[in-house]
């Protein structure tokens, strides 16, 4: 019987990985998933893809010069069908202490100072909010797979029938900028 490769996938909205393919967004802000078993697995060397969504109220909470992005994000996400762009390795996980100051590195994310306080701050507030710098590469080629029930639910992470080694592709943000990034994150939010 022939094994099926599979990669571990947060799941992320469609925007968010063109915004971090195009080195627009370096962090992703997360609460939900990431206490899960598999988030150990993805701080892994073998990093992990973006498995992207979409929904209607994404364009409220994109700031204006970003909503360029969102059809982007869109044409990922098919009735039956999902493209598989980005995959991520982390660089650096911060858990963030001074929320208030989160707006001082909201130019390392698409997202609106209210959706930071709504969708990640104020959403289950006794979990701590964690800054994940990541490390973005556009895979070497989309990967197109079928969109299944099993991928549904109030679940971070899902497995996926893509091969990724962690490194093949093709990088969006040189190291030298995501070392400052994670510097200033730790300065601000920690």
């Amino acid at each position: 019987m022939p094994t099926t490769t599979t990669t571990l996938a947060l799941k992320e909205w469609g925007a968010v990985a063109h915004a971090l393919l195009a080195g627009r967004q370096t962090v992703l802000l997360r609460k939900g998933g990431i206490h899960e078993k598999a988030f150990a697995v993805a701080g892994s060397p073998g990093g992990f893809v973006l498995f992207p969504t979409v929904a209607h109220s994404h364009a409220q909470r994109v700031r204006p010069e970003h909503a360029d992005l969102l059809p982007l994000g869109a044409a990922d996400v098919g009735d039956d069908q999902l493209f598989i762009r980005c995959g991520l390795t982390l660089v650096d996980t911060v858990a963030v202490s001074r929320p208030e100051r989160l707006p001082e590195i909201a130019d390392l994310h698409i997202w609106t100072d209210a959706s930071v306080t709504a969708d990640r701050v104020e959403f289950r507030p006794k979990r701590p909010l964690q800054v994940l710098v990541v490390r973005a590469v556009a895979l070497p080629e989309p990967v197109v797979i079928p969109r299944l029930d099993a991928y549904g639910g109030c679940r971070s992470w899902v497995d996926v029938p893509v091969a990724w080694d962690g490194r093949s592709g093709t990088q969006a943000v040189d190291e030298a900028r995501l070392a400052a990034d994670a510097a200033r994150v730790q300065r601000v939010c920690a």
